[in-house]
């Protein structure tokens, strides 16, 4: 089963007055950092919260009489599954999403409060397929793959038509960078693009943790990577390529662009402090990729992705946490002191002297590694980037205090 440009179109007319289309943002930051002109597409500001409801408002517009009385149901890490329930309540069809026990919990609840029904089974996305799978035989329902359907296919690739259309009056996009968990959105924007904008080149960003796109590139065919998903970017997190979105794919996007989680989490870091934009990792993916491939995008015009915005606030301070140490904006010592008055002002002092914040501290004189008469002390300090910690380091060693632990 293919997908054709009028394919997309069609489904572009079907999601006028539900989708609303997400303009291109000219990142000033970005641009300057890969000396390129950067443009951010913000599908995290799209309903529900990501592009998901492209492909899963067009599917359920595509049913018939008789499959809209069957109701329909889908695995979900979480993005695609809530997408589905906001169009099927909206359709009055009835919707069953089987999520992984593991789902973020803040997509659950989303899920849930749009009215359908939501359950959970399986460690991961594929363990919540199979379950959806079988209770779909079970019930008669009609099953909504979340990338593995022509109809899903074309509502996402109508990402890829805003983005020729917006930048019709100029010089289109030289490279657009796209988030790849089973290869739906990718799919649909190489179509898209390939029709209307074929001199861009259409680059995926995988998870390391989940890179089931260099897994079929490698092969030439829809592949698994044969081993438990282990990624932040939950949305990425599929572990293989759908057959239909990989028999676009193919020919249409050559290179994948592989980043890690200390990657993904400091790409979530400066959406938030540059652009004010809240992404989940699998949203932040794509600029993460950006970034990575740096110099390789000077001099050119490039449109990265920003698939989604479903964050779990505890799972977004995790991913802030590694951020801010990867980028050198948090710094982790341990030292050791002598237990007696006044030695944890001494080095506090000087710690503010080099003008860190202290975040957090634990002092404990009663470890068995420290000597009677010793204080093991754990700071976490809020720096400026790895030179001003280099910068602190040396100035406690000057001042005399042995370091046991640092990161």
């Amino acid at each position: 089963m293919t997908v054709t440009i009028e394919d997309i179109e069609l489904a572009h007319d079907r999601l006028g007055g539900i989708v609303k289309p997400t303009p291109l943002i000219l990142s000033e930051t970005f641009s300057r950092m890969m000396a390129a002109e950067v443009f951010i597409k913000p599908e995290n500001l799209q309903k529900t919260g990501s592009f998901k409801i492209r492909g899963a408002y067009n599917r359920i517009a595509s049913l018939s009489a008789e499959e809209k009385l069957r109701g329909v149901i889908a695995a979900s890490a979480g993005n695609h599954g809530q997408a589905l329930a906001y169009a099927a309540t909206r359709a009055g069809v009835r919707a069953t999403v089987v999520m992984p026990e593991t789902a973020a919990i803040a997509k659950i609840a989303a899920t849930r409060n749009y009215g359908q029904t939501v359950i959970l089974e399986g460690i991961d996305y594929q363990a919540a397929r199979a379950a959806a799978a079988r209770i779909c035989a079970e019930s008669g329902a009609v099953f909504v793959d979340a990338y593995d359907d022509a109809q899903v296919v074309a509502g996402q690739g109508t990402v890829g038509l805003e983005i020729a259309d917006e930048l019709s009056g100029s010089r289109g996009a030289d490279v657009v960078l796209v988030p790849v968990g089973g290869g739906g959105l990718i799919a649909g924007v190489a179509v898209a693009l390939g029709a209307r904008s074929p001199a861009t080149e259409v680059i995926g960003v995988e998870a390391a943790g989940a890179a089931q796109l260099s897994a079929s590139l490698a092969a030439d065919k829809a592949a698994s990577i044969g081993k438990p998903v282990d990624t932040i970017a939950d949305g990425l997190a599929t572990g293989r390529i759908g057959a239909i979105p990989y028999s676009l794919i193919r020919g249409r996007v050559r290179r994948a662009v592989t980043v890690d989680d200390f990657e993904i989490g400091a790409a979530v870091l400066l959406l938030l402090e540059r652009m004010k934009l809240l992404a989940e990792g699998a949203g932040a993916a794509a600029l993460a990729g950006a970034l990575k491939l740096g110099g390789e995008l000077a001099g050119k015009r490039v449109v990265v992705v920003v698939s989604g915005g479903n964050i779990d606030i505890n799972l977004l301070d995790r991913i802030i946490g590694h951020g801010l140490a990867k980028m050198g904006r948090l710094y982790r010592i341990a030292l050791t002191l002598h237990d007696r008055p006044g030695e944890l002002n001494i080095l506090l002092a000087q710690i503010g002297k080099m003008g860190a914040n202290v975040r957090a501290i634990d002092h404990d004189r009663t470890r068995r590694d420290i000597a009677i008469g010793g204080a093991y002390v754990s700071l976490e300090l809020e720096t400026r980037g790895p030179e001003h910690i280099a910068a602190i380091h040396a100035h406690l060693r000057k001042a005399g205090y042995d370091i046991t632990e640092e990161n």
